[in-house]
């Protein structure tokens, strides 16, 4: 049988890690696509040669153009400038638009039947790039955000509370930014809802947190952004994919009447499977919860407004 196919845009940080994750989990072949000679020759290479330690048979690849990348199942575009601190994922804007668009253009003209996932930041802007550059079907164009964001939630809270990650379930909507919601209300430890475990005091401290998370890290490493946990999400969303796990993930997808938001990428829970976005779940939401998603919403409009300026 055929070995599925993925290619990964972008052979930085988050880049070569989630070739890293695809290639330990043995989900595909990968190639390695970077402008810079060299990089993805290297980083594959390199990669390539862990397998007889990891006992992983698949087959990675590094490439400066995109003939390489042809018939990928899915195509995962990583490529963009990183933030710097006191840089919000606005200020990257433009400077990633023009990197998406293009990475797209390459991606669709080899492997036109395969599903994107977009990591590139800002992340819904970008998926809304790809998803117009393309002209894919809404569902083959996916934007990784809810899965990082509910992790670094998901996180905050078992360590506050001393338990076990797995054991704490998590919902967080709306754009990939300091707008996103994380529902307190749909989230618990065990089916133990979380006003149950903690005040409201540090419940709302640990919200504040999830949404500064990624900034929290730029403030740390000074030089670049998060990249372990943004390339393992992104794993894991191809994973369902590629093995049609159908599994229920909050991902950015590109809504038409869903919650009230019509022609924009948001962070909702999706079924990912074979075909890729299967189905967007709608949750019913508080008046407080509706209006902090549509602020969220309107923070990513303002993004895409400016990108269809551009077109």
């Amino acid at each position: 049988m055929k070995r599925a196919k993925v290619t990964v845009v972008g052979a930085g940080n988050v880049g070569a890690n989630c070739a890293m994750w695809i290639a330990a989990k043995e989900l595909a072949d990968v190639v390695l696509v970077d402008v810079v000679e060299g990089v993805p020759q290297g980083k594959g290479l390199d990669l390539l040669q862990a397998g007889p330690i990891n006992g992983r048979d698949v087959h990675i690849t590094g490439s400066n153009g995109y003939e390489e990348t042809a018939e990928s199942n899915i195509c995962i575009i990583t490529a963009g400038f990183p933030r710097k601190p006191g840089m919000s994922r606005d200020d990257l804007l433009l400077a990633n638009y023009e990197i998406v668009k293009s990475a797209t253009e390459g991606l669709i003209k080899h492997s036109p039947d395969a599903i994107l996932i977009v990591v590139s930041n800002p992340l819904d802007a970008m998926a809304q790039t790809a998803l117009m550059v393309s002209k894919f079907p809404k569902q083959r164009v996916i934007g990784m955000a809810g899965v990082l964001d509910t992790a670094r939630f998901r996180t905050f809270l078992a360590d506050e509370l001393q338990v076990s990650v797995e054991n704490v379930t998590a919902v967080v909507l709306g754009g990939h930014g300091d707008t996103m919601v994380p529902l307190v209300r749909l989230s618990s430890v065990s089916g133990i809802p979380l006003t149950e475990l903690l005040s409201e005091e540090r419940l709302n401290a640990i919200v504040d947190r999830t949404k500064n998370g990624g900034a929290e890290i730029v403030k740390h490493l000074k030089t670049g952004s998060a990249y372990y946990a943004p390339s393992a999400a992104a794993a894991e969303m191809a994973e369902s994919i590629l093995k049609d796990k159908k599994k229920v993930l909050p991902a950015a997808a590109y809504l038409e009447g869903e919650y009230g938001i019509h022609g924009l990428f948001v962070g909702v829970p999706v079924k990912l499977g074979a075909q890729g976005i299967e189905k967007i779940y709608e949750i019913q939401l508080s008046e407080d919860e509706k209006a902090a998603l549509r602020k969220s919403a309107d923070a990513v409009k303002e993004l895409v407004d400016v990108i269809k300026s551009k077109q």
